[in-house]
């Protein structure tokens, strides 16, 4: 039985910080708070209450928790912790199993061993989503540190004679914009270079994740407006830009163009037939570039300013290393 917490207190937040094993600071980034705050949930005891909103993100960690952590924080906090009602056997079978938390030597950036791009890790843990910064748990995740781009898209094409993009010369990309996104393809073209290179596209929350970090920043960069980090409508280039150029605008896990440049496809379906989109474009306004703003457009949609990256758990890509070598 999964235990629960009435109204969490700095003892129960040790308790269960205890119970995972963790230190103050891979805690506090696992909950998408500061090391301050929850040394200070901890030295106040069980005279400080954090706010709703990390109550929440505590209840959601420890209902993700394996069976091993749930029982030793039942056994740290003694009668605090209330057991939750006993699910019905037939369907607790079929529950999956929470998976196994990454090793601590997990590589924080490596290259993916199909199509070569580098990719970064995004830890497992909660994060602030939305335009409400609702908590919300993630499991762990790599995700491509550049958009795919027309070089990338090359190597696809020629390796597996799917269609170009109907701005190329042939297969080739114009010259001049090897380094760019690329563009003019469908949901579909997206989903099938990520199946070749044994990846996926990300979802609508995982791209998000990626884009703001834990804490409910409102960009990648922060929260300051500041148009000049990303290739929006006004800084009037009209086009895209290579996809290392805002070095100042990249996420907190170091991932660039996750605002401006081009829309990015999403495997998050808002209804048949049409998918997510995230992060704007060079003919966006910046007003428009918020990770956490809503867009969508069909399947078989394709213009000059959308494209993707892909995402891989974090399990399969070192699945994948290792077959490797």
């Amino acid at each position: 039985m999964t235990p629960t917490v009435q109204l969490w207190s700095g003892r129960e937040v040790r308790a269960l910080r205890e119970a995972k094993r963790m230190s103050i600071r891979a805690f506090a980034a696992h909950l998408g708070v500061s090391e301050r705050m929850v040394s200070k949930w901890e030295k106040g005891a069980e005279s400080i209450h954090p706010r709703p909103v990390n109550q929440q993100a505590l209840d959601s960690s420890l209902a993700a928790s394996s069976a091993d952590v749930q029982a030793r924080f039942a056994n740290l906090v003694g009668p605090t912790a209330v057991p939750a009602p006993a699910a019905n056997p037939a369907r607790q079978a079929t529950q999956p199993a929470v998976p196994a938390p990454l090793p601590l030597n997990e590589p924080h950036q490596v290259r993916h061993p199909i199509d070569g791009k580098l990719m970064t890790l995004v830890e497992e843990g909660i994060f602030l989503a939305g335009e409400n910064n609702e908590p919300l748990h993630l499991p762990a995740f790599y995700i491509d540190v550049f958009p795919t781009t027309n070089a990338d898209y090359a190597r696809f094409v020629a390796a597996t004679g799917h269609p170009s993009p109907q701005h190329w010369n042939g297969n080739n990309p114009p010259d001049g914009i090897f380094d760019h996104p690329v563009v003019f393809v469908t949901w579909h073209d997206a989903t099938a270079y990520a199946q070749w290179a044994a990846k996926a596209l990300p979802t609508s929350q995982q791209w998000e994740k990626a884009a703001r970090g834990t804490r409910g920043d409102t960009y990648p960069w922060g929260s300051q407006l500041t148009p000049a980090k990303c290739n929006v409508r006004e800084s009037d280039l009209r086009t895209t830009t290579p996809v290392n150029r805002y070095h100042s605008g990249v996420s907190p896990y170091g991932v660039y163009d996750m605002c401006g440049n081009t829309w990015e496809w999403c495997s998050t379906e808002s209804e048949p037939g049409r998918h997510e989109l995230k992060g704007s474009a060079f003919t966006s306004p910046f007003l428009r570039c918020t990770p956490s703003t809503f867009n969508d457009a069909s399947a078989d949609m394709l213009d000059d300013d959308t494209g993707f990256r892909c995402v891989t758990p974090a399990e399969t890509l070192r699945a994948l290393l290792r077959m490797n070598g």
